[in-house]
């Protein structure tokens, strides 16, 4: 990296540090018709408390000023459409433009819920095939649509097996969940009614076999796994893990949240998982972020049919598509109407555009970027589990922490570079974590450009682990109170 980004200091452009100081009384952004109702009369049908003739200390500003501002705010974002955004277990990929034209045709973004079927068989037809594509691309069964995100989507896994353990006649207490779980896995079981056991990885970062055979009884109703875990790595012995609880009569539930390492190449059926839930906002190209909306289809082996959500899509033998509510096992509805149906559009258009090649293609490509990504850095950033990984990989501060630089302090380094910083610390099983998921968007000069800027960044902690402390330098904002700003967050605007 040139020395001149390295060295870069604070800078305020032309006028930004007045963007919030632009008020001068008199001004309007728009010129109103005269009020059509006296005023006393607003009174009196409001209510006096309900009626005010200005907004106290609100800001005074032409429309040519409003535009600039947000306009001017819009530019400091940073996204997917920007540069590479390597977030670990997050899968910042690109979501192609094909995808939100299809999502905005008539009558994918304008028909009602309430429309009666014979109205809507496009819109149930797309239901219908993007669950049938899903259950192709798992190996499972059946699939559900309805929940609204992959934490709603563990929820209604582990409530389909507990479902269906209650009608065998006990549902059991317990749910095992490995040490490098997403936070999520154990507040789903939690609200599910069961209790968490954890199990420790082993020196590969797996689940222990020996401590799993130790740990499942009769009182565990099953065991709830990410493959590939959130190391970015393979259970290898997923067969055997899956025999041992089923020989104990629990069932295999796999967080999907890293299917976009196995899309094509491997099914999670065909290696012994009875429930699983998909983001359709990470392996699938539909909008990641901003609170959603999302998309967290469960997908279950044909025993656990019964229990999914209902309404379910299916096809009449006249080919005609209908809303199947006679459904007296069902766990009932998780999500109004059919989850979020503007993200089953988005993912049957990714889906179809690629077709299996593509797929397979895409996820090939993503874990040939991470384990790139991995070989050029691991000889400066420790790397706790040496071996091939998925589509993510995870490093350890350790070097750098001797002297005093920690993984949040060289993410925020990152950004002078231009890029958006990687997951800091998390999985928490590996101490000042650096997590990062180039995904199969970013192309080889990217990824030799930030491999760059983080092998420059390890130099500087070695030759000035000062300088790094006090990044980033090139933002509008340099280093926040990150305490205080979590703690006490101005959320809204003050007069």
């Amino acid at each position: 990296m040139e020395n001149r980004i390295r060295e870069a200091r604070p800078h305020v452009t032309r006028n930004e540090n007045l963007i919030f100081e632009r008020s001068t009384p008199g001004k309007s952004g728009v010129d109103l018709p005269p009020l059509d109702v006296p005023a006393v009369a607003a009174e009196q049908a409001l209510g006096k408390e309900f009626f005010r003739e200005d907004i106290q200390g609100f800001p005074e500003v032409s429309e040519l000023e409003v535009i600039r501002h947000f306009t001017r705010l819009s530019t400091w974002n940073y996204g997917v459409d920007t540069g590479l955004y390597p977030l670990g277990s997050c899968t910042m990929k690109y979501n192609p433009r094909i995808n939100e034209v299809v999502a905005r045709l008539d009558g994918m973004a304008t028909d009602h819920p309430y429309a009666p079927e014979d109205l809507v068989q496009g819109c149930l037809r797309v239901l219908h095939e993007t669950a049938r594509c899903l259950a192709e691309i798992t190996g499972m069964d059946a699939v559900s649509l309805q929940p609204a995100a992959g934490a709603e989507g563990e929820l209604t896994g582990i409530l389909t097996i507990r479902a269906c353990l209650a009608e065998r006649g006990n549902p059991r207490q317990y749910i095992l969940i490995p040490d490098s779980a997403h936070g999520t896995n154990p507040a789903s079981v939690s609200i599910s009614g069961y209790e968490v056991r954890n199990l420790k990885s082993n020196a590969r970062g797996c689940v222990d076999l020996a401590d799993l055979e130790r740990a499942m009884n009769e009182d565990v109703a099953g065991l709830m796994l990410t493959n590939p875990n959130t190391l970015g790595i393979f259970e290898s012995q997923i067969r055997e893990i899956a025999d041992l609880v089923h020989a104990k009569g629990g069932l295999v539930y796999m967080d999907g949240a890293n299917m976009n390492a196995l899309v094509c190449v491997a099914r999670p059926a065909d290696f012994g998982v009875d429930v699983m839930h998909l983001n359709l906002h990470k392996t699938f190209t539909t909008p990641h972020g901003g609170g959603g909306p999302g998309s967290g289809p469960v997908a279950v082996k044909k025993f656990l049919e019964p229990y999914l959500p209902s309404p379910t899509v299916e096809q009449a033998s006249d080919g005609t598509y209908r809303l199947n509510y006679d459904r007296p096992k069902s766990i009932g509805r998780v999500r109004a109407f059919f989850g979020n149906f503007g993200m089953a559009v988005r993912a049957l258009a990714y889906i179809l555009a690629n077709g299996p090649e593509g797929l397979r293609q895409t996820t090939e490509d993503a874990v040939l970027n991470a384990n790139y990504v991995m070989s050029q850095l691991k000889d400066l950033y420790e790397l706790p589990y040496d071996q091939p990984c998925m589509h993510e990989c995870v490093f350890s501060d350790r070097r750098q922490a001797a002297r005093g630089v920690r993984t949040g302090d060289i993410a925020k380094r990152l950004i002078d570079y231009g890029f958006h910083p990687y997951t800091t610390s998390f999985p928490l099983i590996v101490p000042g974590a650096l997590m990062i998921e180039p995904t199969e968007s970013a192309a080889k000069a990217e990824l030799d450009a930030f491999i760059d800027a983080m092998r420059a960044i390890a130099q500087e902690v070695e030759e000035n682990p000062e300088f790094v402390l006090k990044a980033p330098y090139t933002t509008r904002v340099t280093r926040l109170d990150e305490a205080t700003a979590a703690r006490r967050p101005v959320l809204r605007w003050k007069s």
